[in-house]
């Protein structure tokens, strides 16, 4: 993501009627004029291909007509604005992971496994994602679906519903928080021009006097390859989030535990 890419976008935040019946297929199709060159699809694609590759900043009307080599005001005869195109782009993009999901694991352990894992490489494909905010999305066929698909082998955890969906956040929330730590650090070394080992070699001197000073025993006993990028954070985090939820599910007696 570019620089310009900081400010946060809101699903939801346009008319959530005209984004339903879009996403649901209920709306109207254009009728007038000519046979139209565009279609829906292609202009929500599009729109998708331009936040990969400059940030969610860079997506507007103006732009996409651009970048399809048509006028303006011709988008506007299939999606009222920007507001209402992200909610298609969120659902078209849901949309892939759902696709390499089609295969769900069934015992609960795997699928949670699965759905991390899916859902970081999500993150990785679409950073713009992360300056979006969701906390009130508009329910399309893909994300509907994306529920729909891991349902069934997380209700053999035994869990009550409230529970299970506290499943899927507590997953989503982790993997999102993981990725986009990975996200800034990438948009910090462009912004900065400094690579991750120039940046922490400029402070070394600084550290090391620090350290040998004696105010700072505990970080000072760390070994040194405590901060080693070699280290999987995101495998030891996924472990340990599946033997917790694996030990309530033992506490339940429901029988699906480890």
């Amino acid at each position: 993501m570019s620089s310009k890419d900081s400010g946060i976008a809101t699903s939801g935040s346009g008319d959530i009627q005209r984004s339903l019946e879009l996403l649901w297929g209920t709306a109207e199709r254009p009728t007038r004029g000519p046979k139209p060159a565009l279609t829906l699809d292609r202009i929500v694609g599009a729109a998708v291909e331009l936040a990969d590759r400059e940030g969610i900043a860079a997506v507007s009307m103006r732009r996409l007509s651009t970048e399809l080599g048509t006028g303006t005001m011709s988008l506007y005869r299939y999606v009222p604005g920007k507001a209402e195109l992200l909610d298609l782009m969120l659902d078209r993009v849901q949309g892939e992971a759902v696709a390499e999901e089609a295969e769900v694991p069934q015992h609960w352990r795997e699928c949670v496994e699965s759905m991390a894992r899916t859902q970081r490489d999500y993150y990785r494909s679409h950073p713009w994602l992360l300056k979006v905010n969701q906390a009130r999305a508009v329910l399309g066929p893909s994300a509907i679906r994306s529920m729909e698909v891991v349902i069934a082998p997380l209700r053999t955890m035994g869990l009550t519903d409230p529970e299970l969906l506290s499943v899927i956040i507590t997953v989503t929330s982790w993997v999102t928080g993981h990725v986009r730590t990975e996200v800034d650090a990438i948009e910090a070394a462009r912004e900065t021009g400094l690579s991750d080992e120039e940046f922490w070699g400029s402070q070394q001197p600084f550290l090391e006097r620090a350290m040998l000073s004696g105010a700072f025993p505990q970080m000072a006993s760390l070994s040194e390859d405590t901060f080693s990028t070699d280290y999987d954070h995101f495998e030891f985090g996924l472990r340990r989030l599946i033997d917790g939820f694996a030990q309530l599910v033992e506490e339940r007696g429901s029988g699906a535990g480890a």
